[in-house]
């Protein structure tokens, strides 16, 4: 990998977990994803003349991908209502990619290479160790966290299938996100 790619990697990877932190601690957690969903809104909205608008098709993967998002944040807020960000984090993203993978090789016919599988089974390793951190026994993991962690972790493996099946028929990926992110924050500004 490039060092300017594999540098923009970890550079989101820090803003997302930046962001999630900003969720976690604020007062109003459904008000800070509203306001943070509709900051990407609004960054994304320059640059849409710039991109080519999605082709007709990839229109009812975006407003299913809104509504799976939306999801997504009402269940992260409730994770991190339960527990805490080191515990929900790891499960909610960690999770995912097991899931995605096991729908897309069981739905839709796809393979893992040999080194893709150990990926994915290092992952889920890391995840459970990171939620038994410290040595915490199981039997005292909270419950209703773990619970919220996985439904959220379920609505991410929804919307990372839908948006990239999405994005390949939208035949412009860069507008496909552009307008999902400006359609994620008119719909958790009307439920605010």
């Amino acid at each position: 990998m490039e060092a300017g790619v594999f540098g923009a990697v970890l550079v989101a990877a820090a803003l997302h977990a930046g962001w999630n932190a900003i969720v976690k601690v604020g007062h109003d957690r459904f008000l800070s994803i509203t306001l943070i969903s509709i900051a990407a809104a609004v960054i994304s909205l320059p640059a849409l003349p710039f991109v080519a608008v999605p082709r007709a098709e990839a229109w009812l993967w975006l407003l299913g991908s809104v509504l799976l998002h939306t999801g997504y944040n009402l269940f992260l807020i409730q994770a991190y209502r339960a527990g805490d960000l080191g515990q929900v984090y790891p499960i909610a993203r960690g999770a995912a990619p097991l899931l995605v993978s096991l729908v897309m090789v069981l739905g839709f016919g796809e393979t893992l290479t040999p080194a893709a599988m150990a990926g994915v089974g290092l992952l889920v390793a890391g995840v459970w160790l990171m939620s038994v951190r410290g040595g915490r026994d199981l039997a005292k993991l909270e419950r209703g966290a773990v619970a919220a962690a996985l439904a959220t972790s379920v609505f991410i493996a929804a919307y990372t299938i839908s948006d990239g099946l999405g994005a390949r028929v939208s035949g412009s990926a860069p507008g496909y996100a552009l307008w999902l992110f400006l359609l994620d924050g008119a719909a958790m500004l009307a439920i605010l």
